[in-house]
């Protein structure tokens, strides 16, 4: 009969042994949650990312393609542009923040573009800007400055370098807007006209700032 009850006893014990081990495996859930969690966080990434994903890949015309192509290279030199003035050691400070914000502003929208045609299958670079075909899309790649003007940009100094910058930047914005309007009226994709408005709604107020800056050299 001892032998039956100790052979019990170790029965319970094994059992308790056995529930400590399941109590150390629910303590530990945290710790097996964090992976868990941490999937979650890139899951939610993901998820953040898909929906701009999925609507840049599936909502998309003909307008959409066409603005980012076109923009991409319009903001392109309006960084180059701005990277001209900031190299410089006599231009005022309102202009020299101006180009900062500009730059600042512009840079990251070139990524988000291209990762929009890279996301519709569509090149990033057309072959030729001249004579590409943008329909009515601000009657193409307004303001954009010649290689003779970066060149006399770069080449200016002073308030001289100053006047050139905010006019040729005022003419660029110009042409900015022009496109960006065409794509808030064409286009199909939610995010690139959501961009369009903002390049309107920022560069607007831009043209005002240099207007105002050209009245004061």
């Amino acid at each position: 009969m001892k032998r039956y009850l100790s052979l019990a006893a170790l029965s319970v014990a094994a059992v308790v042994a056995l529930a400590g081990c399941g109590g150390d495996t629910d303590t530990g859930a945290p710790v097996s949650d964090a992976p868990a969690s941490a999937g979650a966080t890139p899951s939610e990434g993901s998820a953040g990312n898909s929906s701009p994903s999925s609507s840049v890949s599936e909502e998309h015309n003909e307008a959409d393609v066409m603005f980012a192509q076109m923009m991409i290279p319009h903001h392109q030199q309006a960084v180059e542009m701005s990277d001209v003035m900031l190299a410089k050691e006599d231009v005022s400070a309102e202009v020299t923040d101006l180009a900062t914000r500009i730059k600042e502003a512009q840079a990251p929208e070139i990524e988000t573009m291209t990762g929009w045609l890279e996301a519709w299958g569509e090149p990033v670079a057309v072959e030729s800007m001249e004579g590409h075909d943008m329909g009515s899309m601000g009657g193409g790649m307004d303001g954009m400055m010649s290689e003779d003007q970066m060149a006399e940009l770069e080449a200016a100094e002073g308030e001289e370098a100053a006047r050139m910058f905010l006019e040729s930047m005022t003419a660029h914005h110009n042409g900015a807007v022009a496109m960006a309007q065409e794509e808030i009226e064409n286009g199909e994709n939610p995010d690139a006209i959501a961009l369009a408005e903002a390049i309107v709604e920022a560069q607007e107020a831009e043209i005002e700032e240099m207007e105002q800056l050209l009245g004061e050299l």
